[in-house]
């Protein structure tokens, strides 16, 4: 597989602005994998041996700059991830934190002493319905639990989206710390031009961070405008 992004700094496109974004990476890299991954698998932000997983957060500061200060997911956060998971299918604990890794590409693996007692209250609040086998219980949605997943249905694709979308970028970091080729974006990889543009933007905001109220208007705007775009998706 050849080098996207080397092949894109080849061609003449913008180099300068891809090495500062490389520079940056190199720099900060290191600080962000630390606090983003942890020590192992299950501690670090969101949750294992080093904490009960549960803190403040929630949907509202769930997001790339949350995980930078270490949140973590709130309870609320984790149970209705996993009443998510019941509704496709009736499942054991470990199967349960097997699919929250997988869904997150391994960037978030729950220890077991986060999932079960989340588990043990779901079925205490009649959200979920256990059915014992041997020495396991298997876990399953109640009609509570539906009528509560589908009032929280926004909430719960949010915090999946940006969930996978962390990861994603976490694997992207990898892979540049190591000099390993990105995904091309036909595989799925994001385009030079798209990381170009976000840190482009990141800088611009923060070159505006004592902007007169006129000018935080007419910023606002803006975004606004480009946010409804994004969100409307291409149009036909």
């Amino acid at each position: 597989m050849r080098h996207y992004y080397s092949d894109h700094l080849a061609s003449g496109q913008h180099p300068g602005q891809l090495g500062r974004a490389r520079h940056l990476l190199m720099h900060f890299a290191p600080h962000l994998l630390h606090h983003a991954m942890g020590r192992g698998h299950g501690s670090g932000v969101w949750g294992g041996r080093d904490d009960d997983g549960f803190g403040p957060g929630g949907p509202g500061g769930f997001d790339d700059e949350g995980w930078r200060r270490g949140r973590k997911f709130s309870a609320d956060d984790l149970q209705l991830l996993l009443l998510s998971l019941l509704d496709e299918k009736p499942s054991h604990g470990y199967e349960l934190i097997k699919a929250l890794e997988t869904r997150t590409n391994g960037f978030y693996k729950p220890s077991p002493g986060v999932v079960y007692p989340a588990l043990t209250y779901l079925e205490e609040v009649g959200y979920a319905t256990v059915d014992t086998e041997g020495n396991k219980k298997r876990y399953q949605l109640s009609e509570t639990g539906k009528a509560h997943l589908a009032a929280n249905r926004e909430r719960v694709d949010v915090m999946v989206a940006r969930l996978r979308h962390v990861a994603r970028k976490m694997d992207w970091m990898r892979r540049a710390m190591r000099g390993e080729p990105q995904p091309e974006p036909e595989q799925g990889g994001w385009l030079p031009e798209l990381m170009q543009a976000r840190a482009a933007l990141k800088q611009a905001l923060v070159m505006r961070s004592e902007a007169s109220a006129d000018e935080q208007r007419r910023i606002a705007a803006i975004l606004a405008r480009a946010a409804a775009e994004i969100e409307a998706g291409p149009q036909a």
